[in-house]
């Protein structure tokens, strides 16, 4: 798994503790990982990336397309208002790497190589 994700034995057993990541055990105590966990560490990963913390990570998982069951799962109005704060946040910097993006073009079209 560590190699299919690039994530450290060491994460991929953090994530484990924190409850993200449930592999199967073999009789000897090795886990078993499935195809599906390897997407769920990608997930994981592009979560944590986006600055949620794992705490709020567990309590979305269920409600992504392909983690789980997509019924309604109940969300406490304060993580309600912090993936909010999270989401204006995202937008936020998306807009600014995209001004970044426009304005590297501008100078990269004005320069004359001879």
């Amino acid at each position: 798994m560590a190699r299919q994700t690039g994530v450290s034995t060491r994460l991929l057993r953090y994530y484990e503790e924190q409850g993200l990541l449930a592999p199967r055990r073999r009789p000897s105590g090795f886990r078993d990982y499935r195809e599906q966990d390897v997407e769920t560490v990608r997930r994981i990963r592009a979560l944590l990336t986006a600055g949620l913390s794992t705490r709020s990570i567990a309590a979305l998982m269920p409600c992504l397309p392909g983690g789980g069951d997509l019924a309604p799962v109940p969300l406490s109005a304060d993580l309600l208002a912090g993936l909010g704060r999270e989401r204006a946040r995202l937008r936020d910097a998306a807009a600014g790497l995209l001004a970044a993006c426009e304005a590297l073009d501008a100078v990269m079209a004005s320069v004359h190589i001879p």
